[in-house]
């Protein structure tokens, strides 16, 4: 049995799966806590991979791995390898006022990189770094994302070994930084400069270089286990997953996020498509909302009952929860853009002020947020074939059961599991024959299509 790796280092943990590289089937796992924070050193994360990878049993018997890490972010390195300042990461939203600083120094940035800039792209970190500490980025040598620096430490390199022209990264995780074009997989050095002030092309500030799907990015330092290019956390998640094109994937985490694999690149001018790219050579237009399973946290903390509880009760309400409706803002909301906006309950009669009637308003104004941001998609020339539902509330019936009455295409709920490390394993696979795997995904729910109109017609209603 050939086995190949995969690393998920995300904000919370790194995670390792090992796996057989012609089923995908699992052989043994291992998991290290991150720090908490908006900025963290990156030499945790080395030290949180090496931890997992110990907890795994080693890589003595493995031939291959990749790394998928959480998308944008910032690590900067000076001339010696070293970091020069904690890494921030993707939900660090110090650089807010930067991203619009750049979308109004170049109004076409959409065409020219696939998405608007927001907070969390590596460019309006960058900016920010210009800003607000010119000290240190002026000692900017190079920029890399965390996937690219943990592939690149693996490999043997850092400050004992600073060769930074060995930094890779990816199509995917490079199309989360604002200064490339996945189009023509390069670079836009002019945008860069604007971010940093430096420019990659006159001042020689690195950037990694992108290694295709399939392509070795090298081996692990001291061994002949190849490492594959990695991936950005949501495109790792859909190779993960089989997704292809027709696939969307709704992940309902603490935020929301909708995604697709399509051949071509729409970009959207009004930000609410990113148009990333994804890990198999194509691309992957995502959508982000800030409400997803905390909507479903607070309405049970609310009514005192537990999450499974929450399902039981919302099934006992019949669709459309007799005219409430939940719009779920309870943190502001990236999709619509309304940083400042609050929750609502709307339709409360005598009739309808029922906790069955609760329970399902908060189900549907969940997923009615979501199927607004798969209707954006759809606006950009992505066509649904069907939708991927993951994430942890995923598990609870009433929302597998609910989103194929909100959802006008099938719904289907893999088998939990560790998606992002799973497709970076399939990266490693396919480094190793050449192919990109296909490995069977178990399901643990395919709902019949129940569409019920009535829903995301009382949603829109109240729409802002």
């Amino acid at each position: 049995m050939t086995l190949v790796a995969g690393i998920d280092s995300s904000t919370q943990s790194c995670k390792i799966v090992i796996v057989d590289a012609a089923t995908g089937a699992l052989v043994r796992t291992g998991r290290a806590s991150h720090p908490a924070g908006t900025e963290v050193d990156p030499n945790a994360w080395w030290v949180a991979l090496n931890d997992a990878i110990t907890e795994a049993g080693g890589l003595d018997d493995v031939s291959a791995i990749s790394v998928g890490g959480q998308q944008h972010g910032m690590v900067v390195l000076d001339a010696a390898g070293r970091v020069i300042r904690p890494a921030l990461l993707w939900n660090d939203t110090r650089s807010a006022a930067a991203a619009d600083t750049l979308s109004a120094e170049f109004p076409d940035l959409a065409e020219r990189t696939g998405s608007k800039p927001v907070a969390s792209f590596t460019s309006t970190k960058l900016r920010w770094l210009r800003d607000a500490e010119p000290e240190n980025a002026a000692l900017v040598a190079a920029v890399c994302l965390p996937h690219d620096w943990l592939t690149w430490r693996l490999r043997g390199f850092g400050p004992t070994n600073p060769d930074l022209t060995q930094l890779t990264t990816d199509r995917s995780d490079a199309s989360g930084t604002g200064y490339f074009n996945s189009v023509t997989n390069t670079y836009d050095d002019e945008v860069f400069t604007a971010a940093l002030g430096r420019s990659s092309v006159t001042d020689g500030v690195v950037l990694p270089r992108i290694v295709a799907p399939g392509e070795s990015a090298g081996t692990v330092a001291g061994t002949a286990i190849e490492i594959g290019c990695g991936a950005g956390d949501n495109a790792a998640a859909a190779l993960g997953l089989g997704a292809r094109a027709g696939d969307v994937v709704v992940s309902i985490g603490t935020s929301g996020t909708v995604f697709a694999v399509a051949e071509t690149q729409v970009p959207d001018a009004t930000g609410t498509v990113a148009g990333f790219a994804d890990a198999s050579g194509i691309f992957l237009p995502l959508v982000a909302t800030m409400n997803a399973a905390r909507v479903l946290d607070s309405t049970a903390a609310l009514l005192g009952i537990t999450h499974d509880e929450l399902g039981t009760l919302a099934l006992e309400a019949a669709p459309g929860a007799s005219g409430l409706v939940l719009q779920p803002y309870f943190e502001g909301e990236r999709t619509p853009n309304l940083p400042d906006a609050t929750a609502t309950l709307f339709g409360m009669t005598l009739a309808s002020t029922t906790r069955p009637s609760l329970a399902r308003a908060a189900v549907e104004g969940l997923l009615c947020g979501l199927a607004d941001g798969l209707d954006a998609l759809g606006r950009q020339g992505v066509s649904a074939e069907r939708i991927l539902l993951i994430g942890g509330a995923a598990q609870n019936p009433a929302v597998s059961t609910i989103a194929s009455q909100v959802f006008a295409v099938p719904v289907v709920v893999p088998e939990p599991a560790e998606y992002v490390a799973l497709g970076a394993a399939a990266q490693a696979a396919w480094v190793l024959d050449g192919t990109r795997p296909d490995w069977a995904i178990a399901t643990v729910a395919e709902p019949a299509s129940d569409f019920h109109p009535i829903i995301r017609e009382q949603y829109a209603r109240y729409a802002v």
